[in-house]
């Protein structure tokens, strides 16, 4: 298997930093609530700071949505849109601990995390642009068809992982208590996005050996090295 981005995506985005981990071995019979609390307060103290708009990674993440002719206060990335729940609601939802941990990690970095099931990936995962032929499966069991030009995440069978690049995962490789194999993606295109990056991943490789174990993979990407091989 593999993960990419095509090379028209580095063209238009030339400050991309994307990090990788893959993950095995993952159960869901473990208990992350400890390690959470304290990326939960990292985000409320940025959050008495500044407004989720105002954070450098999520203007980025603003600016590249409109550049893809995109409204930016409709589709919001993933990181915004967590920021603004939590935010108002002072928590977030138990989902699956290794989602419920990445999803602490992305509102203490405000920056973006996927975490896909990789039984459910055929093959390869690209982000490029869509040609208009691929499906998504949408988390109410619709199967829906994302215009040419949308940034996708898409593997070899033509399927729709991510849909509006960070906007919104797919039913299809979401995480589950059967997942055991994961790829975790974090994305930044601000200024300091090869640093924050760079800790995001570190910090979260390490609680995640600490509970499971260590990450088979762990790097960043970048337009001279834009492709991870994996078993």
């Amino acid at each position: 298997m593999h993960f990419s981005h095509s090379t028209q995506i580095w063209e238009q985005f030339p400050q991309l930093v994307p990090g990788l981990l893959v993950v095995h071995h993952i159960n869901p019979n473990v208990a992350v609530e400890a390690r959470l609390a304290p990326f939960f307060q990292r985000a409320r103290q940025r959050l008495s700071q500044q407004t989720e708009s105002e954070m450098p990674e999520v203007a980025a993440w603003r600016r590249a949505y409109s550049q893809m002719g995109l409204k930016p206060t409709k589709y919001r990335s993933a990181s915004e849109a967590l920021l603004r729940r939590f935010k108002r609601e002072d928590s977030l939802p138990q989902l699956h601990p290794l989602v419920d941990l990445c999803n602490a990690v992305s509102l203490a970095y405000s920056l973006p995390i996927a975490v896909f099931d990789l039984d459910q990936v055929d093959s390869f995962l690209e982000v490029r642009h869509a040609d208009g032929s691929e499906t998504y499966l949408s988390f109410d069991g619709e199967n829906e068809q994302p215009a040419p030009q949308e940034v996708i995440f898409a593997d070899a069978a033509n399927h729709v992982h991510a849909r509006r690049w960070t906007f919104r995962q797919s039913r299809q490789s979401t995480v589950s208590a059967q997942t055991r194999r994961v790829l975790i993606v974090s994305e930044g295109l601000h200024d300091s996005a090869e640093a924050d990056i760079a800790a995001l991943i570190n910090e979260l490789a390490g609680h995640i050996a600490e509970v499971w174990q260590p990450a088979q993979q762990q790097t960043i990407l970048s337009a001279a090295n834009p492709r991870l091989d994996f078993a």
